[in-house]
């Protein structure tokens, strides 16, 4: 059997804090309906990291963050199934300009603030595992879903 290179789609999430707050979003489209993930979304062909999540955060919510203040926090190697496997790249973002509003109506049911210690319980669990990861402080990897 040929092994193959792997062709991960690679996601950005960011983590968005106040203090001990972070801002959640909450899924409207048909992928984890009604549950809570961070801002998130796939890099784009020729896209840095960190521009790619600065954008997917201002295409969401509106919020301003400079590329340069975020800072990487947690890299989840996610399997989605037998055929796609994801690498999330978390960042934190303390440093932001804005209030949150819901940009996306047709794809988010709703953002929200949740303190660390009061997450909800139904956050989708691949990115659950890279935010646990960053409050836990177990480490800069999660690897997700291998079985």
């Amino acid at each position: 059997m040929s092994r193959q290179p792997a062709q991960p789609v690679i996601d950005t999430h960011v983590i968005l804090r106040d203090g001990d707050k972070i801002l959640l979003s909450q899924r409207g489209g048909p992928y984890g309906y009604g549950r809570w993930h961070m801002p998130s979304g796939k890099l784009d062909q020729g896209e840095p990291l960190t521009v790619g999540a600065a954008r997917e955060l201002f295409e969401e919510t509106g919020i301003t963050v400079d590329p340069a203040e975020l800072e990487l926090v947690q890299v989840v190697h996610h399997r989605q199934d037998d055929d796609v496997e994801r690498i999330g790249f978390f960042f934190e973002a303390v440093k932001w300009q804005g209030e949150p509003v819901n940009k996306e109506p047709e794809k988010c049911l709703a953002l929200t603030w949740f303190t660390t210690h009061e997450l909800p319980d139904d956050i989708i669990e691949y990115p659950r595992a890279g935010l646990l990861g960053y409050l836990n402080g177990t480490g800069p990897l999660v690897q997700h879903a291998w079985h």
